[in-house]
């Protein structure tokens, strides 16, 4: 983005790198707040999800409707695909917090732009540069480089990486619909029913899985409702904001400071000090992301309205 000489423009842009870096601080704090309620990884999802849901109705239900209206049936068909994709990558990613550290599930669970770069390339027939390729490899040696160092903590740690990557896994393809479904949706439109879709599927499965919803203690709902106002509203809403003011690309490279963030908060809150692979694993998968995030962000840059998603 060419530097603007523009005051009030100027302005928006200052604002939007001060919305943004609220939305990372209050994203990065979500694995940590996962810890601290003691409740069932199902739980916390649908917990947060049906809140976050339930804040933002009486704001997004009338676009929503009229957005609704207009749709075609495949792809309100492909709304309720992009919810139940999102209900996966939370069941996934909280679940995965409780196998492996709070840095190895962030950081692994952030890797959708390395998953997007290889699902462009296959499924819309869009050509990877060599630099891209270079980026997926970092990303590829980074993640094996966690994996080793996990293995050395428990046997365990690797089941729980392995759901980090499921999460980041489904949170693309939430990613991929919202390209198609944002060219006809507002982004209220297009995210509350994702939000309320995702809460009622795991809702379901608590039930079906018997995760009691209830019955716990009073702290625990407070984490719970922090959990949904914090990284989910704030966060969430916050990269939405700034990426009307601020560089699509700077957005996506700026929303790496997410796994840095919950590291350093887990550390701080839990105690969890990061091992020594852990940190130069982590260092090459975001490396990879900050190198393949371009490539994303101005794929998804040619949908309108602009949006981008977040865990």
């Amino acid at each position: 983005m060419a530097p603007t000489t523009d005051p009030v423009e100027r302005g928006h842009q200052t604002y939007g790198w001060l919305i943004l870096t609220v939305g990372i601080l209050a994203a990065s704090s979500a694995s940590v707040l996962i810890r601290l309620a003691q409740a069932p990884p199902l739980a916390i999802g649908a917990w947060r999800l049906v809140l976050a849901g339930a804040v933002l109705a009486p704001f997004a239900w009338q676009a929503s409707l009229q957005g609704w209206r207009d749709l075609p049936r495949g792809d309100r068909w492909l709304l309720v695909a992009s919810g139940l994709a999102l209900a996966a990558h939370f069941a996934a990613w909280i679940t995965s917090l409780s196998y492996t550290t709070v840095a190895s599930s962030v950081i692994l669970v952030s890797s959708s732009p390395i998953i997007l770069a290889v699902a462009s390339h296959w499924l819309m027939d869009e050509r990877i540069s060599g630099v891209t390729v270079a980026a997926i490899a970092l990303a590829v040696v980074g993640s094996a480089v966690v994996g080793y160092g996990d293995l050395a903590l428990a046997g365990s740690a690797l089941w729980g990486n392995l759901l980090a990557l499921v999460g980041a896994v489904a949170v693309s393809v939430y990613m991929l619909i919202g390209r198609r479904l944002r060219q006809r949706l507002s982004t209220w439109a297009y995210v509350w029913p994702c939000y309320s879709i995702a809460g009622v599927a795991l809702v379901a499965v608590c039930l079906v899985s018997r995760q009691p919803l209830f019955g716990y203690s009073r702290g625990t709902y407070l984490w719970l409702i922090a959990l949904a106002l914090l990284p989910q509203i704030v966060g969430h809403s916050s990269f939405n904001w700034a990426v009307r003011h601020v560089e699509p690309v700077l957005v996506a490279v700026a929303m790496l400071g997410e796994p840095i963030g919950a590291t350093l908060l887990a550390w701080a809150v839990l105690g969890e000090r990061p091992g020594a692979l852990a940190i130069v694993g982590g260092l090459l998968i975001l490396a990879g992301m900050a190198v393949a995030s371009p490539h994303i962000t101005k794929s998804l840059r040619g949908s309108a309205p602009r949006s981008v998603p977040t865990p």
